[in-house]
């Protein structure tokens, strides 16, 4: 008994996610008992946990560093948490996407009318589900943080309950969420049934000697396509897209950024953990799959992309098309170990994408006012003329979603591209570089309705000043990453636990 008893250290991993369930409960507590013209002290509440949590995470990378035995990472609730770099690179991703995100809110909610205490507890909840996915271990915590996390965003995504837009969005999304959900569970209940283990560590063992013995075990096949289909959906990759566009266009514009970075940042967290660390044995079989999972998604974002008029409906596509870049690098990632850039790659990937395209989102959110939607390309028109610190942002962040240098979505896409030609993947690499140009075109769209197009409204466009933090929070991250990347690249070095590449080390001084 004494093995599977609580003991300090458990509390002590597990702090970052106690203190945001407490502030979650606590924000429904303080909702009840103030006035409605008071209403933003929910946000207030909801960042002040987020800084909590994030002073807990930095106390267990502080406690790792001083326990040799535990500096690389440790296993906690009875072996079902491991709370490692990897874990801790995650958390703080979270965290930061979190925060912009109710400086995006506060403004934005007023104006909807919906300016509620259960929003932010909500927000906060799928962050706990979120950490539970990054660190989990154990196929069962893992199933638990992508139900707590979806179930919160299928209710964020309706929230707006007077727009039929909303509703239909949540609805949609809530039936393809527990669709997917169920043959993930029915994936996660054969590898069960196969190893007799719910630990990845387990799982990964006995699935190498399974294998040995029958290299072609029809059941494991099935157990692993199920999986994948259930990872594929949360990261919405091709042909598990369906729901992102709607879901997006449906959302309130500052949800909608909110999963396009948090929400799917968590989904990779959980095909890595799985993949890497449960289903390597199978990596003969899973990578050629993704191979042409990634070629399909990027081949049908990018074209999709083309034809939209919605501003979320294409950056939503736009967003899926990063997914396939991203894939490539877990293509090359995995191998060979003398090729970590793949893997370096989408981490990085996803810490700029981070800032990048909540920034995106964070335009698109301030043009909301009195009876301006202000999702339509044609809401961009003339922006310049309007607002144009705001106009010069959002174009610093299409051309860094383009990775154009010296911004930071360059590096995303060097990583991955370096990664396929260390590998030897010289077809998929000239694929990738393609498809990025012809990216360029659906940005500079929204690029040229700004500068160029003529406004239908005059007047200044009023912004908010949480909403001027978070943009200027994410051009500065964005700018600087793109600038001085050798710290950032050094924090996903320390992350996987790696040395970094000296080609790169070259590239950036």
């Amino acid at each position: 008994m004494g093995a599977l008893a609580f003991n300090w250290n458990d509390y002590v991993l597990a702090l970052p996610i106690t203190l945001l369930t407490l502030f979650a409960l606590g924000i429904l507590l303080i909702d009840l008992m103030i006035p409605p013209e008071t209403k933003w002290a929910n946000a207030v509440t909801a960042f002040i946990g987020v800084l909590f949590a994030t002073g807990g995470v930095i106390k267990i990378q502080f406690w790792m560093q001083a326990n040799r035995s535990a500096s690389m990472g440790s296993l906690a609730m009875m072996r079902t948490m491991l709370v490692d770099r990897f874990a801790l690179y995650f958390f703080y991703l979270f965290l930061a996407g979190t925060a912009i995100t109710i400086l995006m809110s506060v403004r934005y909610m007023k104006t909807e009318h919906e300016n509620h205490g259960e929003y932010y507890t909500l927000m906060l909840l799928s962050v706990v589900g979120m950490m539970c996915m990054a660190a989990g271990f154990d196929i069962v915590l893992i199933f638990i943080g992508l139900e707590l996390m979806a179930i919160s965003t299928y209710v964020l995504v309706g929230f707006l309950r007077r727009d039929r837009r909303s509703n239909e969005a949540a609805l949609k999304y809530l039936l393809l969420g527990a669709f997917s959900s169920g043959i993930f569970a029915y994936g996660l209940s054969l590898l069960y049934g196969l190893t007799g283990s719910t630990n990845l560590g387990d799982i990964s063992r006995q699935l190498a000697r399974l294998l040995a013995r029958d290299p072609h075990n029809p059941i494991a096949i099935i157990a692993l396509l199920t999986t994948m289909t259930g990872l594929l959906f949360k990261i919405a990759a091709v042909p598990f897209h369906q729901w992102a566009p709607d879901a997006y266009e449906g959302a309130p514009t500052c949800i909608t950024g909110f999963m396009s970075v948090a929400v799917k940042a968590a989904g990779w967290a959980m095909l890595l953990r799985i993949l890497l660390w449960g289903l390597l044995p199978m990596r003969s079989t899973w990578v050629p799959l993704l191979v042409f999972v990634s070629i399909a998604t990027m081949t049908g974002a990018n074209f999709a992309a083309l034809t939209q008029t919605n501003t979320k409906r294409l950056l939503a596509y736009s967003s899926i098309a990063h997914v396939g870049y991203m894939l490539l690098g877990l293509i090359a990632g995995t191998l060979t170990a003398l090729s970590p850039d793949g893997i370096k790659g989408i981490l990085i990937y996803l810490l700029v994408y981070t800032f990048m395209n909540l920034g995106a989102f964070g335009v698109i959110t301030s043009l909301r006012h009195r009876n301006v939607i202000g999702d339509e390309l044609d809401d961009l028109n003339g922006l310049y003329s309007r607002a144009p610190v705001e106009a010069v942002l959002m174009l610093i962040f299409l051309l860094s979603l383009a990775g154009i240098p010296p911004l930071a979505g360059f590096w995303g896409k060097y990583f991955i591209f370096l990664s396929l030609i260390e590998t030897g993947h010289y077809a998929l690499a000239s694929l990738a570089v393609g498809y990025s140009v012809f990216g360029l075109y659906y940005y500079l769209k929204m690029a040229n309705a700004m500068f160029m197009g003529q406004p239908e409204e005059r007047g200044v466009l009023p912004v908010s000043w949480t909403m001027r933090a978070a943009l200027a929070l994410t051009a500065f991250a964005t700018l600087f990453i793109g600038i001085m990347p050798d710290r950032f690249i050094q924090l996903v070095n320390w992350s996987l636990g790696i040395a970094q590449n000296p080609a790169v080390a070259k590239l950036i001084r």
